[in-house]
């Protein structure tokens, strides 16, 4: 191993053992009333299998047949989740096939973050993640259960998903990707696009057309954002059947492995002889080979925030200072876009997680000590599926990378370090990630231009109040104000300004997700300026300094004279109500820091 990645896991370890020894406590107990049925009355497991066939019927009845929760994040309005619909009778065949049952146990909400960039949605897109765990502990709360199948993919629905389902860690669960549609218009076009309607080149036609031809299908949105992310990480965490990731969907491939991993949860379960848990998989090396995945690849900002709660959910403790030391020795080996041109399929075509895995493996930057759904080790996940006369099969993964533009190796990475920095200073603490930011703009010092909203800059931009040199503030957009929503909507103003040659960067308390990009952004910045953070105080004109290569997020300005200004403060009115933002008043009280996961659950564990 790495000594680096030893370090980080050992201090993990030591930092985490009450709450990870609590965790084990509990999921131990609950093991020990396995399985949940026998607990039922007659009234109760009569209630639970009433509307099933007299075959599952009668399957039930017996304590040593397993039964299956199906928890779905399906619907049809989102692309990546739309071919699930048909999940749950491949589910249900391959269980019968095992002599189980499957019962779809609960479904859980799933927004689009595509749909909501830059609308009132957006302000509910962070709460919804713990919405969805509870809603899968509501489904799992019913005692029916001998194993977990999960279905979700995108951006806050896999944490929402994992974080539910290890409060039922005692039971061993799946998670089933449905996959990316396939490559349309390239990202490097959607780009050009997008810049040209911000400077009012081209109209909203054009730009539906473009935008149109790149999501264009069912699938997962094929660029290299948080839902891709999370299937990475999940992957190498060892919570998929090898490969699953990135295999596009309606395709006999897809099918075989859904099914594969309906067979296997069921061979892990109690009733199997099983007696590993997810919350014995999501252990503290799990979670250290999760982030040194994300940090090899360039993933999304967004689970500087997600896996922190994901961790807690399994009573490990994790901070940014472990995501920056393991980013300054894990080495950059990807670039798909938005830190390249080419999308997941192109990754997947050149050798996808099997090739990555074994890399990082060869390297020491990965634990093989893990427990995983296949077992122990991570060896299983250095092998391709594919269908072989009819049959899933696994071979080894390619010896070299067919895409080495795309995919690198370990001896040749792309760059000596993951590209996620923490920053520190006088305006608090952020992260940036410069993996797709040119070296020359890894250091601003400019003015600062203050911005309360959004949509302040985007007029901002269009009376070219905006055409110099200039650090942009964009606060009162954390958890506690409006619910911490994406501001990937002000990328495409930021990218113009930055090619006409203004030295700009962006701080806000807000977040910018998997598609931050070639502008230096300073996000999820805390304390926040709604709870009286540096970020209030910061006045137009002041001399800001943004430092990813020393780590310093600054407003060089005497601390006497920074402290003595009033704090600003915005009408946060029109957040609270409309869109059912006024439901989730509460989330926005009760929300932890993001360094603490942004989240309703554990904001006092550390």
């Amino acid at each position: 191993m790495h000594p680096s990645i030893q370090k980080v896991t050992q201090r993990i370890v030591e930092r985490s053992r009450p709450t990870r020894s609590a965790y084990l406590e509990r999921m131990a107990d609950l093991k020990q009333r396995s399985p949940q049925r026998s607990a039922l009355s007659c009234g109760n497991l009569a209630h639970g299998m009433a509307a099933c066939s007299q075959g599952d019927k009668d399957t039930l009845k017996f304590m040593n047949k397993a039964n299956v929760a199906i928890v779905t994040a399906y619907n049809d309005m989102l692309s990546a989740h739309q071919p699930y619909e048909t999940f749950p009778d491949v589910i249900r065949k391959a269980a019968h096939g095992m002599g189980a049952v499957a019962q779809v146990a609960g479904g859980t909400p799933a927004m689009c973050d595509g749909v909501t960039q830059g609308q009132p949605g957006m302000e509910l897109s962070l709460v919804s993640r713990d919405t969805i765990a509870m809603s899968t502990a509501v489904a799992l709360s019913h005692n029916m259960f001998d194993a977990t199948v999960l279905l979700g993919i995108c951006d806050k629905i896999v944490p929402g998903l994992l974080i539910g389902a290890l409060s039922f860690g005692h039971l061993p669960a799946i998670l089933i990707p449905a996959g990316p549609m396939r490559t349309g218009l390239p990202n490097k076009e959607k780009q050009r696009v997008r810049q040209l309607y911000a400077e009012g080149k081209i109209g909203r036609e054009e730009l539906l057309d473009a935008e149109s031809r790149s999501y264009h299908s069912p699938g997962t949105c094929t660029f290299y954002g948080t839902a891709n992310s999370n299937q990475l990480l999940v992957e190498v965490m060892g919570l998929h059947v090898p490969g699953a990731a990135f295999v596009n969907p309606g395709t006999a491939l897809r099918e075989a492995l859904t099914q594969a991993a309906t067979e296997q949860v069921i061979r892990l379960s109690s009733t199997h002889g099983g007696t590993v848990g997810l919350g014995d998989m999501v252990d503290e090396k799990a979670i250290v080979n999760g982030l040194v995945a994300l940090l090899a690849t360039g993933g999304s900002t967004n689970h500087t925030i997600h896996w922190i709660a994901v961790a807690r959910a399994a009573g490990v403790i994790i901070d940014w200072d472990d995501y920056s030391e393991l980013s300054a020795v894990v080495p950059s080996m990807t670039r798909i876009y938005p830190n390249g041109q080419e999308d997941v399929n192109a990754f997947h075509d050149a050798g996808g997680t099997p090739f990555l895995i074994r890399e990082l493996l060869s390297g020491g930057y990965l634990h093989n000590d893990v427990r995983t759904v296949m077992g122990h080790g991570l060896d299983q996940y250095t092998r391709m599926p594919q269908i072989d006369d009819g049959r899933l099969t696994w071979s080894p993964a390619v010896a070299k990378s067919a895409r080495p533009e795309v995919l690198a190796s370990i001896s040749e990475p792309f760059a000596p370090n993951g590209g996620l920095k923490v920053l520190d200073g006088n305006l608090g603490r952020g992260v940036i990630k410069v993996s797709a930011v040119a070296k020359a703009h890894h250091v601003i010092k400019a003015p600062a231009v203050v911005f309360n909203d959004q949509d302040e800059l985007k007029a901002a931009f269009e009376a070219g109040n905006l055409d110099r040199d200039c650090i942009v503030v964009v606060r009162f957009q954390g958890p506690r104000a409006n619910g911490m929503p994406e501001l990937h909507k002000l990328t495409p103003y930021l990218g113009v300004l930055q090619d006409r040659g203004y030295r700009v960067g962006l701080v806000t308390d807000g977040r910018m997700s998997g598609a931050s990009g070639k502008v230096p952004a300073a996000i999820h910045v805390y304390p926040e300026a709604l709870d009286g953070g540096p970020l209030a105080r910061v006045q137009n004109g002041d001399p800001l300094v943004l430092d990813a290569l020393n780590g310093v997020l600054s407003v060089e300005l005497p601390d006497h004279e920074l402290s003595a200004r009033s704090p600003a403060r915005v009408d946060h009115s029109g957040s609270e109500f409309g869109y059912g933002r006024e439901l989730f008043g509460w989330f926005r009280r009760a929300a932890s820091t993001p360094e603490e996961g942004a989240s309703v659950f554990w904001a006092h564990d550390a």
